[in-house]
């Protein structure tokens, strides 16, 4: 063998023995580096040991505030009533009603669905005079009472006074408290309460309406057109309620 060969032989024994080697070493762990400690403070003589800071705890995070319920819408106003009603009585049960003329019923009596404003009230009852009154409804619900055994009196006439020499205008007035007759002659004017009243008569032929005082004066009326009516009718009126005071009917508060 020659140095050739035998150098050869060498080099390939050599590798083949390398590559057993390496197939055999196992494979290396891979292992994690340690952290490094934290570097341990050693205090100066004299310096205080500084107090590790405490964790910041975490702010509390509170519950969402529930809205309050919004409050129920308040109740509306009842409106206004547009129609009317009537309680209507009269002091004589049974008593007819008319309103505006129209007859509505008999007391007592309550009527509804009226429409507001000014309204005529006629009351007619057997053995009484009719009672009329111009009443105001408002809305909603009103009540009336009206009295049938009532008496008023609100008369005047436009007289001339007959005296011996000459005459005198004026007019003659008549309420439940007795007679007046206002004129610019105040020697014939008088007011006279029917206590004193001696004559009160009509005398419709010859136009003339007689009054004379208890123990005094007598005066001689003429209508002031020279029409018996006229006198005839302020008679008549004043009578029927002296009459009826006389039956003790109530005077009224507010004569029509």
């Amino acid at each position: 063998m020659n140095r050739a060969t035998l150098v050869a032989a060498i080099i390939a024994v050599a590798a083949f023995g390398l590559v057993f080697m390496l197939r055999e070493k196992p494979a290396p762990v891979a292992t994690t580096p340690a952290a490094p400690a934290a570097p341990r403070i050693i205090p100066k003589k004299d310096e205080p040991v500084p107090t590790p800071a405490k964790p910041v705890a975490e702010p509390t995070r509170k519950a969402p505030k529930k809205e309050a319920p919004a409050p129920p819408p308040a109740p509306k106003a009842p409106a206004a009533p547009k129609l009317a009603s009537l309680r209507l009585e009269t002091d004589v049960p049974g008593a007819s009603v008319f309103i505006d003329r129209a007859f509505v019923g008999n007391t007592p009596l309550s009527l509804d669905n009226l429409q507001p404003g000014s309204k005529r009230i006629q009351v007619t009852a057997t053995g009484f005079d009719s009672v009329q009154k111009t009443i105001d409804l408002d809305p909603g619900p009103n009540a009336i009472t009206i009295r049938v055994k009532e008496v008023s009196l609100n008369a005047t006439t436009s007289v001339v006074h007959k005296h011996a020499m000459g005459s005198c205008a004026g007019t003659l007035v008549a309420s439940l408290d007795g007679l007046r007759y206002n004129t610019t002659n105040t020697g014939d004017a008088f007011s006279l309460p029917y206590a004193q009243v001696e004559t009160f008569v009509v005398d419709y032929l010859q136009k003339n309406l007689r009054v004379k005082q208890k123990g005094g004066k007598t005066w001689n009326f003429t209508d002031k057109n020279d029409n018996a009516d006229a006198l005839f009718v302020f008679h008549r009126d004043v009578e029927a309620a002296r009459k009826k005071l006389a039956d003790g009917y109530a005077r009224a508060q507010d004569p029509q």
